[in-house]
């Protein structure tokens, strides 16, 4: 009985106060022993004999028995937390880890698929496998020809270290100057390109050529592998990373140059650039480890430097994202200490820029060297600058600009004095024709106002992108972000501090640092591809990516549910619906759309063949002397200089000023100038031959003003407005079609030594033969 009456009052406090029973196992197990001994005593004074110590034992057993039992219990208990702790920390490792593999192995599908199809099309398009070595090179278009020429040079050399040397005294290239072509040409890319082939023993099994191109192609897989990176790391899901590949390769004419100039800069360091905005992207995080941070960083830093020195405009793009880095410093939306990690990425990177591009003085009065210096004085002079009121913080924020502006424009304007540059004042003039501030009739600023990468884009641009349906979401998407970054600069402001763990149900996107970085990102390149056409290389790619995020994230669904308040359907619920269901929809439509297009691109046979180029290829390899000296157009001389290794008059650069001089000189065949007066100007550059196009004499565009003639009329002075009309007006012919006619005194000082339908070559007399 006295055991019943203590299992029955355990149970009943135990219903008292089940949860400190269960939250203290050992005041239930001293109860336990109070009283078993309790039935002991009992027992042992009111039975005696042989068979009442049989019932005291087992009953002693039984209760024994069942203290083991529970105490084995509470050892059990005690230990079930701990086990459902680690095999839920274990559960989710593991789910991250597939996560991390299948993400890992999707963008680099994503990479290798599209290098593969970039090589289908381009043999497909060009027949490049069945050509021969000549006409594969005539492919290289755009005067880009000119850079797989040191390629081979270096190929062709007796080593590495003479190839290198001969690159930066070049002698042979333009007439009449000796050019330093490594650090004028940005040639590193063909030097490592050419040293790998060379080192690994690549002519064994590989033509030079394919070795070149697949380089290129590898690295277009690594842009859309680091764009799929940097979508993904924004979104949280590598469907954003996919996502963004299907419209970068749906809208290529409008995000590479690839397709038809492969040897071009910008396809060799836009890859490296993507990366750097890659690590960028993640170094801004705030949910990232130390070691991560530390990967980014080291990315960032070699990517930088690497994206400085393979490319002549890089810092001018680095100025554009030192920008977009500068806002986020000044409204306090990123840790000071990343900002200072930053800028030594961007001083070290140009410092060994500096360095390795032979001491170029370009790079010390840039304008992005302009924002870091200002930018550090004026954060040493206003250390404050980030605290106090509402009104105080506005008004420290404008002096803080306008010291950064002032120094920075002060400390540019000292560079150049101490250091002049050649083409620092040219740049401002053409910008301020290019803005319609000025006025001129200088052929070469015109000449480049006419090229397409600095003419304003046309609608088809836009239209193009709406058709994809990247264009719409692009701006839902911006519009967010952007609401969402005003809203936490404010609170900035007001002293409020940032959020470093954010919830999805918080629904601020804007507070997140990398995506205010990619809000000011796309702010600034696109505000500049509304102007330059060029610059649309720089700001496409990235409203694909940033376009992929936007609608694959719940963060920014569930911004815009927070905004609305919803309370119908749990907005957590639906944000996760929508950021699966919105992408899925758009992936699928592409799919339907653009997948068969793709298809037939890589089944259809194009005839690209430029016989009349061949031709005059062939007999300049044959017929003229090894020494000889060509003048033609800037694009046609950088495919003599490839196909012949002739010397040349200049070359299809257009951020070198000489070089477009010379290319003024020599475009003189199309003006209305004498023969006399033509003669004079190619012996000037030791010309030997002369080659005239007819698709420049008689050209026939659309854009009115743009044509080489009439540019040169212009530049001469050669031209008369009546009633708004121009029209040309000299004493002499144009050059071009009037020595066709071979009349004196044209054949005085040349003669026709090669013509087709495409082109002529006449040979500048070294004796003039007065004929009549």
């Amino acid at each position: 009985m006295s055991e019943l009456r203590c299992r029955k009052t355990e149970t009943s406090e135990g219903d008292e106060g089940e949860g400190e029973t269960q939250s203290d196992p050992n005041s239930l197990t001293t109860h336990l022993n109070e009283c078993l001994l309790g039935v002991n005593r009992e027992d042992a004074g009111s039975v005696s004999g042989e068979v009442a110590g049989d019932k005291e034992e087992e009953e002693d057993g039984g209760v024994k028995g069942e203290e083991a039992q529970e105490k084995e219990e509470e050892v059990i208990q005690q230990k079930s937390p701990v086990k459902r702790s680690r095999s839920a920390s274990g559960s989710v490792i593991l789910q991250r880890l597939v996560k991390l593999f299948f993400g890992c192995l999707a963008a680099v599908a994503c990479g290798m698929l599209y290098a593969v199809y970039l090589s289908t099309y381009h043999d497909r398009k060009f027949w490049f496998s069945s050509r021969q070595e000549l006409e594969r090179e005539i492919t290289f278009q755009g005067g880009s020809g000119i850079y797989y020429y040191y390629y081979k040079h270096m190929l062709t050399a007796t080593s590495f270290e003479r190839g290198f040397y001969e690159l930066t005294i070049d002698n042979r290239t333009v007439s009449g100057e000796t050019i330093n072509a490594v650090e004028q040409l940005s040639l590193y890319p063909e030097l490592i390109t050419a040293l790998i082939y060379r080192v690994t023993g690549s002519q064994d099994f590989i033509e030079p050529i394919y070795f070149y191109i697949g380089a290129v192609f590898g690295l277009q897989a690594v842009y859309v592998t680091a764009l799929f990176v940097s979508s993904w790391m924004m979104s949280g899901t590598w469907v954003a990373g996919m996502l963004a590949v299907a419209w970068y390769v749906i809208n290529r004419s409008d995000t590479t140059k690839v397709d038809y100039a492969i040897p071009l800069r910008e396809n060799w360091a836009l890859p490296y650039f993507s990366c750097q905005v890659a690590a960028l992207t993640g170094f801004l995080s705030n949910n990232i480890n130390s070691a991560t941070e530390m990967f980014c960083y080291l990315t960032m830093s070699a990517t930088t430097f690497t994206f400085l020195l393979i490319w002549e405009h890089s810092h001018y793009v680095l100025f554009i994202q030192g920008l977009a880095l500068f806002l986020l410093d000044s409204f306090d939306l990123v840790p000071p200490r990343k900002m200072a990690d930053i800028h030594k990425v961007y001083l070290s990177s140009m410092f060994l820029a500096y360095f390795f591009q032979f001491q170029n003085a370009t790079l010390l009065s840039s304008p992005l060297l302009s924002l870091l210096i200002s930018s550090v004085l004026a954060r040493y002079f206003q250390q404050n600058m980030k605290m106090g009121p509402l009104v105080a913080r506005l008004m420290k924020l404008f002096l803080h600009f306008y010291l950064v502006f002032t120094t920075g424009i002060t400390f540019s304007y000292v560079v150049k004095k101490l250091i002049p540059v050649s083409d620092s004042d040219f740049i401002l003039k053409f910008l301020e024709v290019k803005f319609g501030l000025n006025t001129t009739t200088d052929f070469v600023t015109n000449f480049l106002l006419c090229q397409e990468s600095f003419q304003t884009p046309g609608q088809d641009l836009f239209l193009r992108l709406t058709q994809a349906s990247v264009l719409p979401f692009y701006f839902l998407v911006l519009i967010v972000c952007l609401l969402s970054t005003l809203q936490t600069i404010y609170r900035r402001l007001r002293g409020q501090p940032m959020k470093t763990n954010l919830r999805l149900e918080d629904g601020r996107i804007g507070e997140q640092p990398e995506v205010i970085y990619h809000v000011f990102h796309t702010l600034l390149f696109g505000g500049l591809a509304m102007v330059f056409d060029g610059m649309k290389y720089l700001w496409t790619p990235y409203v694909c990516m940033f376009t992929a995020f936007g609608v694959c994230s719940p963060d920014l669904w569930m911004t815009v549910f927070k905004w609305l308040r919803l309370k119908s359907i749990h907005p957590v619920v639906l944000a996760l619906i929508l950021s699966t269901a919105v992408p899925t929809i758009i992936g699928f439509s592409l799919w339907r759309e653009y997948f068969p297009r793709v298809l037939a691109e890589l089944t259809e046979l194009q005839e690209f063949y430029d016989t009349d180029t061949v031709e005059l290829m062939n007999w300049i390899k044959t017929q003229a002397p090894m020494a000889a000296v060509f003048a033609g157009s800037p694009q046609l001389l950088g495919t003599v200089k490839l196909c012949s290794g002739s010397t040349v008059t200049s070359l299809p650069l257009y951020s070198d000023i000489n070089l477009l001089r010379r290319s003024e000189d020599t475009c003189q065949v199309y003006a209305r100038r004498s023969a006399e007066d033509i003669y004079k100007i190619l012996t000037a550059h030791k010309t030997n031959y002369v080659i005239i196009e007819e698709s420049i004499c008689n050209e026939f565009t659309h854009n009115m003003g743009c044509k080489i003639k009439d540019l040169l009329d212009i530049s001469n002075g050669h031209v008369v407005y009546d009633k708004g009309l121009i029209y040309s007006f000299s004493k002499h012919g144009r050059f071009c079609n009037e020595i066709k006619l071979n009349y004196s005194p044209y054949t005085n000082y040349f003669t026709r030594v090669f013509w087709n339908r495409s082109y002529h070559i006449y040979k500048v007399n070294s004796v003039i033969s007065f004929q009549y």
